[in-house]
């Protein structure tokens, strides 16, 4: 009877360690769900960047391969304007931020 508490004894010991185990340190589920939760972040990311890169992906395509792309481009982000063109820039009183530029076809008036 004595040898079957002692068992008894050792076995709820063990028992109690591998628990400890499982909810505390390397490996417990704490840790698990906290790794979980960094890998849908990460995941979260990555989808961000790869939306990213695929725009960017495309853009440049289109800047390679179409002249209308790049003087888009070169209008929208240069500032830039065809030769024959005057550029008119208007800034209003009220407006705080100015109106993008936008290139007007020069007349022949003299």
């Amino acid at each position: 009877m004595m040898k079957m508490k002692l068992l008894i004894i050792i076995f709820s010991v063990l028992l109690l360690l591998l628990f400890a185990r499982l909810w505390m340190g390397q490996g417990s589920y704490p840790d698990i769900w906290y790794l979980e939760k960094q890998i849908e972040t990460q995941n979260a990311a990555n989808d961000e960047q790869s939306e990213r890169n695929r725009k960017l992906e495309a853009e440049v395509i289109g800047l390679s391969t179409k002249d209308d792309a790049i003087e888009e481009y070169a209008r929208d982000e240069l500032g830039m304007i065809r030769r024959g063109e005057t550029f008119y820039h208007v800034i209003l009183k009220d407006q705080k931020k100015p109106v993008k530029p936008t290139p007007a076809t020069q007349s022949n008036v003299e």
